[in-house]
């Protein structure tokens, strides 16, 4: 099967078990029958731009041609830093891109990754969210309108809880389990004074604490993780092949190394196992 990369397709069942499909193209490839068997990827160097359907010679952040990549609000720096957002200035790159993606109501929540964690997502994007970090457990604290004010809240607890997920810690193994509902408590005891502060801006109806929120755990197709995580590079070599022992947020765990296939969407590939 030969077609370009996109983002792998994401479900959990009702009992928190992941499944993923391989995307090439439109094209869909469940991957749970070949966990424990020898699978290759061999990327034939072409890669064409997810926003334009152009072929270019570089991907910009994670798919994207230069040109888009200047000119798309999707690859804009408020994506990165949603405290940043521009639209109520007037200035954003796509206003109408923005009212369907950003202007809508988002969550903040805490997840266990590599460890505790803060993060913001739009309101559709749970869980999908959560299992493209890895996250063994999530928990929604709160529902803010927009993207901007929910990075504004996250800010907040940037201060007292980490922000990102340490890749390599998260593919070593499930993380412990955290009592992320006594995380929330403890964590808005530190910083209630500023959301009090956004709420006395944005207006008390704006931030709205999750009410009786749910911790969700999740359990990845792994045979086995690695201790020591060995990054594979698909530029330096082209062919990725191996016995495929788990995947895990946006990764192939292999027993010849790791690869995160969102890196290289767009990229063109032919698919074996």
């Amino acid at each position: 099967m030969i077609g370009n990369l996109r983002k792998m397709r994401t479900a959990v069942n009702e009992q928190g078990a992941v499944s993923y499909q391989l995307q090439l193209n439109d094209e869909t490839v469940p991957l749970a029958p070949y966990i424990g068997q020898s699978v290759s990827l061999r990327f034939s160097g072409a890669i064409r731009c997810i926003g334009c359907s152009r072929p270019t010679k570089k991907s910009f952040s994670q798919g994207y041609c230069f040109s888009c990549f200047k000119k798309l609000a999707a690859c804009d720096s408020c994506i990165m830093s949603p405290e940043k957002c521009h639209y109520h200035l007037g200035t954003c790159r796509e206003p109408e891109w923005a009212e369907q993606y950003c202007m809508q109501s988002h969550y903040v929540y805490l997840a266990n990754s590599s460890g505790l964690k803060v993060g913001i997502t739009r309101g559709d994007q749970l869980p999908t969210r959560w299992l493209d970090q890895g996250a063994t457990q999530a928990r929604a604290m709160f529902i803010v309108p927009n993207r901007r004010l929910s990075g504004l809240v996250e800010t907040i607890f940037k201060d007292v809880v980490a922000d990102k997920t340490n890749w390599r810690t998260m593919l070593k193994g499930p993380s412990e389990l955290i009592d992320l509902e006594a995380e929330q408590e403890r964590l808005i005891g530190q910083v209630w004074q500023q959301l009090d502060g956004l709420q006395y801006e944005f207006g008390i109806q704006a931030i709205t604490e999750v009410e009786y929120g749910q911790t969700h755990q999740f359990d990845y197709p792994v045979l086995s993780y690695p201790t020591k995580v060995v990054s594979l590079n698909a530029e330096k070599q082209p062919e990725i092949s191996g016995t495929l022992l788990g995947i895990k947020g946006q990764y192939w765990i292999l027993d010849t190394g790791v690869i995160n296939l969102r890196k290289y969407t767009g990229y063109e590939v032919e698919f074996t196992a």
